[in-house]
């Protein structure tokens, strides 16, 4: 037996759009950055001058906090930590609807890293590998908050969700491991695989329950025991 909340049709309607218009959006800043020779965007070239004239010692040891925790690692932990509290809880829906949507999100994600190959900042305190657009880190991120938000459906999850996006971003950023059009990026690919993978898991779900429906509306009706009549 599982507790998942069933969605609503509108609310469904709804992440459908998100879920569209992220996509759309991604697809759109992927041709921008493209059409720039995959170099810095004049927005990324004043965003990083920005932080190098902030940064401090102090500040690269809280901006390592989410990078580790975000990492290939910390989220592979992360995340099997969440899978299995919703088992645990009985929302084995949810769990299987995260657990989808993150090897999806790194499959995607790092599949076009790999394939266009931007160059990443010439000053960055972390990796080095040109695999700067999307962000990975960030659009994993992205995709456990919104799985998570749209599966509780919690306000204070979307908040504490929103900021640890939020911080995630401005993290990788501020170890110059990325430009901000590839956060931008990640945050936008981690929405739209998100909405859709959770979309695609309700529509599952209810199949699932109108085909048990019809078998038992078409399933004999089972008889009483007989009792006999004595003349």
């Amino acid at each position: 037996m599982t507790h998942s909340i069933v969605s609503s049709p509108k609310s469904r309607a709804v992440a459908l759009v998100i879920g569209i218009s992220a996509t759309v959006a991604f697809v759109v800043l992927r041709v921008v950055v493209a059409a720039g020779g995959h170099e810095p965007l004049d927005i990324d070239v004043r965003w990083h001058d920005l932080v190098a004239t902030s940064r401090s010692d102090v500040g690269v040891v809280v901006a390592w906090v989410p990078a580790i925790v975000g990492g290939t690692v910390g989220m592979i932990i992360v995340g099997v930590i969440l899978i299995l509290l919703l088992v645990w809880r009985r929302r084995r829906a949810d769990a299987a609807t995260l657990a989808i949507a993150m090897i999806v999100v790194v499959a995607v994600g790092a599949t076009m890293a790999a394939v266009i190959g931007r160059t990443r900042p010439a000053d960055s305190l972390a990796e080095r590998v040109a695999t700067s657009f999307p962000s990975g880190h960030t659009a994993v991120a992205t995709t456990v908050v919104v799985i998570l938000a749209l599966s509780l459906r919690r306000w204070y999850v979307w908040l504490l969700g929103a900021g640890w996006v939020v911080a995630m971003m401005w993290s990788r950023t501020y170890l110059n491991a990325h430009w901000l059009s590839d956060v931008v990026a990640g945050m936008l690919e981690g929405v739209a695989v998100a909405t859709l993978v959770w979309i695609a898991v309700q529509a599952a779900r209810d199949r699932r329950a109108l085909r048990i429906a019809d078998d038992s509306a078409s399933a004999p009706p089972i008889e009483g025991p007989r009792t006999h009549e004595h003349h």
